[in-house]
């Protein structure tokens, strides 16, 4: 007895799939022309969406999108090394209707973004590789590191001033020297002791957590990979090593921005626009952008005044008509256009250039 099989095949067809990523699941839409609708609920695995579309869809073509955000970029590897072609974008450029945003749900997340992925309307953002997400999870790191470290800090001093002990005169000005942390460690302060050693003992495992974090991330400057552009970063007044590994780990490939605008534009150095009726208003720096480098550039700015005497000129004429956070911001620009000529022509900075 014959029997007919119902297996249908896609080849030629092409299959879009919104994702809504979730730490134990997905939510996952699947649609295809002309009018195909599915949404289900699966494990967040890859390998499991790829059977289900296996089984579902034989021989089809397939598309997946979905929101960056804390799934990082692992799922788009996975992804792809499964014959999906999957791109991750951002939140804020996905087409969205007024009911999407008043009545946001899973299944109409991963909709909206099949939905925008099947009309072509998504753009992808910059995937990373493998190596340079590791190497920026090493500089990120040490960011936190330090941050602990100077958090703990500040909690010590708080202990002292909360609990009326005074720091002797000789050692207030030299804070955490090898002399204050004796002191610390060595006065008698009666039933305080047990707590402010407890707070001591954070202190010493973050300093050596630095210190240790500080020799990978100088061993990694000087790797094959950035050693060549860390010389040339760090021929501009004011780019340290931290600034030039964390723009290179953090860029990867300068050549992706097309323009200077496009860098600015994704650091977050842009300001926000309003135009109307023929006017335009200019506020403030938009709140989009990559806030870490954004951060640090604005710091290597403040150090370049200092240092190069033409962005020393420029700052002073900047602030006789604008604020110090806006001058400094043109300073920023500056230093970045800078850092990318240098990057582009394979050359290093020489004081003078504009």
């Amino acid at each position: 007895m014959q029997t007919q099989s119902t297996q249908f095949d896609f080849t030629g067809q092409k299959i879009y799939v919104g994702i809504d990523t979730h730490l134990k699941s997905w939510n996952v839409t699947v649609m295809m022309d002309p009018y195909y609708q599915k949404t289900f609920s699966q494990n967040a695995n890859a390998k499991t969406l790829f059977n289900h579309l296996q089984e579902n869809y034989p021989g089809g073509s397939y598309f997946s999108a979905y929101e960056a955000g804390f799934a990082g970029f692992m799922p788009h590897y996975r992804l792809m090394g499964l014959g999906i072609e999957s791109i991750v974008v951002n939140p804020a450029d996905i087409p969205t209707t007024g009911k999407e945003k008043v009545q946001k749900n899973d299944s109409r997340d991963s909709k909206k973004i099949a939905r925008s992925l099947k009309n072509g309307e998504l753009t992808p953002i910059y995937v990373p590789s493998l190596q340079t997400l590791a190497d920026r999870s090493l500089v990120r790191l040490r960011k936190t590191i330090a941050r602990d470290l100077a958090k703990t800090k500040t909690q010590i001093k708080s202990f002292l001033y909360c609990n009326g002990i005074d720091i002797p005169e000789e050692l207030s000005k030299d804070n955490w020297t090898r002399k204050f942390i004796k002191w610390l460690t060595e006065m008698e302060i009666g039933p305080f002791r047990e707590t402010l050693d407890g707070h001591l003992a954070k202190y010493h495992y973050f300093y050596a957590q630095k210190l240790d974090i500080n020799r990978k991330v100088k061993a990694l400057s000087v790797t094959a990979r950035y050693r060549e552009n860390m010389e040339l970063l760090q021929s501009i007044p004011g780019v340290g090593y931290i600034t030039a590994i964390t723009f290179l780990t953090e860029i990867e490939n300068i050549k992706r921005f097309k323009s200077l605008d496009r860098l600015c534009s994704f650091i977050g150095l842009v300001p926000s626009t309003n135009s109307s009726g023929g006017n335009e208003r200019i506020g403030e720096i938009t709140p989009r952008g990559h806030r870490i480098l954004r951060d640090i550039m604005i710091e290597a700015s403040w150090k370049a005044i200092g240092k190069d005497p033409a962005l020393g000129a420029t700052y002073s004429k900047l602030g006789h008509r604008m604020k110090p956070n806006k001058a400094i911001i043109r300073i920023t620009k500056k230093i970045l256009s800078r850092m990318r000529f240098v990057l582009n022509n394979q050359t290093r900075y020489e004081l003078g250039y504009k």
